[in-house]
């Protein structure tokens, strides 16, 4: 397992009491077993899943328990759940629902549930009545007060489920221990929450409003980062562009970009996600102003139509978004963009999707998230008129498909014969024996080579061109 880095024990400190307990039990066990007790987390979601994951593996581990892949020798069982897509909902229930097998071989195993999924109180319910097997149920606001409700639940006499969802976010607590998937790169939250309220959309109930880390905190943890052979972080927010804006003194995201520029080691800036309304000329420029700012900009558009992106309370035109990308595009001629689209979307018709058809061709997308619309409970789309049928839906997400993915295969042409600087991440997931990397603009390399390579960043001339990756040999 990663090393675990603790950014600030200030705010966490409360917890830490919690944590030695259960530390104390684990050690306990351990000296008459002789085995750790064990873990996995599932993560369903966005990075900021992944993140919060990462910051729950932290505390695990300074609680005694070691990470296993094997749902059969964990002791407990944790699902990080996403509420954007029903799919997503859907396999959780199945997951979940096959647990109960593993309870009954183990009835001391430990199952929790926690992210946005656990902010909507039908799901909470659902849990509580019909997966009694589930132990404890916890929120996006509260991820740090874990070791205290999983010591709560352990010392339980009569096992009843730990339920503590919070209907309002509180304070940003920093200090929160974290492993991370890699020693050489890192997340970094610099925000939580959202006040866009799309129509469509369940974040802003789930991660609460918009809160901005101050610029001391997020700058500590890059400085710590950079002394601990990071080499490349990612910015976190629901919209980074909003990032100071409940601050006293000014202090923007860019300006947020320029100080991290300067610390050393760090060599790969990203972020995500960017809200097109609130992209700034002054982010804009960033691009061409900062060398470790990667040429890559993931831009949601959603719908090419502004009659649609009305209904979604998106609250800018095609027109405005074309804008916003012809200055990018001449600021920075070669930035890889990526966006998310929603085709199928209440009201939305024939000529609205051409719309959306006729933007992606115009706009080139490296690659595009696409999505059918799926009602989400609680929204504001939820109760509109005119919903599409599926088998339209399914229509117009199979020629929005083809389109993307031709002026993808298009892009990665361009690459063919060019050397690109890749920052290695280990072996192909499909080859052992190739290893498997991204350069500035994102795009997924493929070259053999030997384990010393990875953690560093490799110059590779591309030798092959495919739909969705480069391949290529190290020069």
């Amino acid at each position: 397992m990663d090393r675990v880095n603790i950014i600030n024990k200030e705010n966490f400190s409360n917890q830490e009491y919690y944590v030695d307990l259960v530390k104390n039990i684990n050690d306990d066990e351990y000296a008459k077993t002789g085995d750790a007790k064990k873990f996995i987390i599932v993560t369903f979601g966005c990075q900021m899943n992944e993140h919060d994951s990462e910051n729950i593996k932290g505390m695990l581990t300074n609680m005694g328990y070691e990470e296993t892949e094997d749902m059969e020798k964990a002791n407990l069982i944790i699902y990080n759940t996403c509420a954007i897509r029903e799919n997503a909902e859907t396999r959780f229930f199945g997951n979940i629902g096959a647990l109960k097998n593993i309870k009954k071989k183990n009835p001391d195993i430990v199952i929790a549930t926690c992210g946005c999924m656990m902010q909507e109180p039908h799901i909470v319910k659902e849990l509580t009545s019909k997966y009694k097997h589930v132990n404890i149920i916890f929120g996006t606001h509260n991820i740090y007060k874990f070791p205290e409700l999983l010591y709560t639940y352990i010392s339980l006499v009569d096992k009843e489920t730990v339920v503590d969802v919070w209907d309002i976010d509180g304070n940003i607590v920093e200090g929160l221990p974290s492993v991370r998937r890699y020693d050489f790169k890192a997340f970094v939250n610099i925000m939580y929450g959202c006040n866009n309220f799309c129509t469509y959309c369940i974040v802003p109930f789930t991660r609460g409003r918009e809160r901005s880390r101050s610029p001391q905190d997020i700058l500590q943890e890059v400085k710590l980062l950079s002394q601990n052979s990071v080499k490349e972080i990612t910015l976190l927010g629901q919209n980074v562009n909003s990032y100071g804006n409940n601050f006293t003194d000014k202090y923007t995201f860019p300006m947020l970009l320029e100080d991290i520029n300067k610390i050393d080691n760090i060599e790969r800036i990203r972020f995500m996600t960017s809200h097109p309304k609130d992209i700034s000329d002054e982010l804009i420029n960033s691009f061409a102003t900062l060398d470790k700012l990667c040429e890559s900009l993931h831009l949601p558009v959603q719908s090419g139509s502004s009659n649609v992106l009305k209904l979604m309370n998106r609250r800018y035109t095609a027109e405005d978004y074309m804008k916003k990308i012809e200055k990018i595009k001449k600021v920075a001629p070669d930035i890889a963009l990526t966006t998310d689209i929603i085709v199928g979307f209440p009201g939305e018709t024939e000529e609205d999707f051409k719309q959306t058809l006729k933007l992606v061709k115009e706009v080139e997308y490296d690659s595009a998230f696409m999505f059918m619309y799926s009602t989400r409970k609680g929204t504001v789309a939820e109760k509109m008129s005119g919903h599409i049928s599926e088998e339209v839906k399914k229509d117009r997400f199979n020629r929005l498909l083809e389109t993307a993915n031709e002026i993808s295969a298009k892009k990665n042409k361009e690459y063919k014969d060019k050397i690109e600087q890749v920052l290695v991440e280990g072996f192909s997931k499909k080859n052992e024996s190739v290893l498997s990397g991204r350069n500035r603009k994102n795009k997924l390399i493929n070259f053999v080579g030997d384990e010393s390579k990875i953690g560093q960043i490799v110059n590779v001339k591309i030798t092959d061109v495919k739909s969705f990756s480069l391949n290529g040999v190290e020069v």
